[in-house]
């Protein structure tokens, strides 16, 4: 199983980023799908998840402003995030559950005020 992730950056406050994270070595259809974040000096945190159906859910600090979307024809899941706050600064990884834990290699996201 891999899990590619894409799309972090240099953003402004209130600005908007979208973060892809393709899969392979799995049937995606199947699984819940998550984004987590690690902030500097601080704990990896759940952000948003979707189910195989296509049900969501999110954090409180980012509810709101971040959707989570995924594509099954193309093995990808989405992280839309706007108004873009300096304490959304993280490393951002995909996750997926199967037999064990698959996290993707994490993209950077510098919101900068």
């Amino acid at each position: 199983v891999q899990l590619q992730a894409s799309g972090g950056g240099l953003v402004q406050v209130g600005g908007s980023l979208r973060l892809s994270c393709a899969a392979s070595g799995i049937i995606f259809s199947r699984y819940y799908m998550d984004w987590y974040r690690q902030a500097p000096g601080k704990q990896r945190e759940s952000v948003a998840y979707i189910s195989s159906g296509g049900s969501t859910n999110y954090a409180d600090s980012v509810r709101g402003r971040f959707t989570i979307s995924r594509d099954n024809a193309k093995n990808t899941v989405y992280l839309q995030m706007n108004s873009l706050k300096p304490e959304d600064t993280a490393v951002y990884y995909c996750h997926v559950q199967t037999s064990r834990d698959y996290w993707g290699q994490g993209t950077l996201v510098t919101v900068s005020s």
